[in-house]
């Protein structure tokens, strides 16, 4: 397990299938608390990390005054109410958890939040949601930064865009981390994987497969499926030699003819979950889980980031 450089402590909001946590994990952060209301998310923390303290709860309704004092809180907020997919109501839409992130951050008064979510939040059209959200940081004693970040720039195998909110306690030189110059293309990440039953056409597979994945899109609760996205996506898939259409439940065999499919571990190493990682639930609850996450690396970039702060 990492060691804990830092000291730092961790209270994790909409954790899910724990990417975010990894990172920090990485970054040698100590978890206090893992919160969301996902029974199959909650599952899947605890079978990896027996000792992480997770909580299934409604943030609408969890308090978090038995943290206070806590270093960092960091939240995966629900995207639909951003996301160019979903209808974009923003504030009003019943899925927005902005107000009881914001709430948790009065009660623990750490000194930094991390927030991440999808690049819409940054368009135009939430340009005064973005005021009203900083607005209560600073009167709450926060410096606030927001940033788009593409993960497949911190060693990531595919293209996530994702904005960043960090606000600081204590005024400080926070720099966003420095993207990498190493790009890893799909079939350097999944090719040993499309392999593993000894598929006889998988080098010329790993060839078509010669660049960064397209986003991996998990899905609702209440929508979407087993599969790698809308039509676009799938067009980009079909570039990378992959059938968007579903996902298996298996490698490809010594002898399959045509385009394969990914399965949910080739996912996770493309989301850059451990290659250990499991996942609690069926196929769709388990891609859901897996699409919906936070990519490790970009995570523990920003982490190291916010640590390098609060240590000086």
């Amino acid at each position: 397990m990492p060691k804990k450089r830092h000291g730092l402590s961790v209270l994790e909001l909409c954790s899910g299938a724990g990417g975010q946590a990894l990172g920090f994990e990485a970054a040698g952060f100590n978890h206090v608390a893992l919160i969301d209301n996902d029974p199959h998310a909650c599952a899947t923390l605890r079978m990896n990390r027996p000792y992480w303290n997770v909580i299934e709860a409604d943030l609408l309704r969890f308090s978090a005054s038995n943290w206070k004092g806590v270093d960092v809180v960091a939240a995966g907020l629900p995207c639909p109410p951003f996301s160019i997919a979903g209808r974009q109501h923003g504030a009003d839409d019943d899925r927005n958890l902005f107000p009881a992130f914001l709430r948790v951050v009065s009660e623990t008064s750490p000194l930094a939040v991390v927030v991440e979510n999808v690049r819409g939040l940054l368009l135009r059209r939430f340009d005064a949601f973005r005021k009203d959200v900083v607005n209560e940081l600073t009167d709450l004693g926060y410096e606030c930064r927001w940033q788009l970040l593409n993960a497949v720039n911190y060693g990531t195998p595919q293209f996530r865009t994702r904005s960043f909110l960090v606000a600081l306690r204590q005024h400080s030189s926070f720099e966003w981390p420095n993207p990498s110059n190493e790009i890893t293309t799909v079939g350097e990440a999944i090719g040993g994987m499309m392999a593993s039953n000894g598929w006889k056409r998988v080098k010329s597979w790993v060839r078509q497969a010669n660049q960064p994945a397209p986003t991996l899109v998990g899905g609702s609760n209440k929508h979407g499926g087993p599969d790698l996205g809308p039509t676009r996506a799938r067009r980009e898939w079909l570039k990378l030699g992959v059938d968007g259409l579903g996902i298996a439940d298996e490698p490809p065999c010594k002898d399959f003819e045509g385009l394969p499919r990914l399965t949910v571990p080739m996912t996770a190493k493309l989301q850059t979950f451990p290659d250990d990682w499991k996942f609690a639930g069926g196929k769709t609850r388990k891609y859901r889980q897996v699409g919906n996450a936070l990519p490790m690396t970009v995570s523990k970039a920003v982490a190291n980031q916010v640590a390098i702060c609060l240590e000086k």
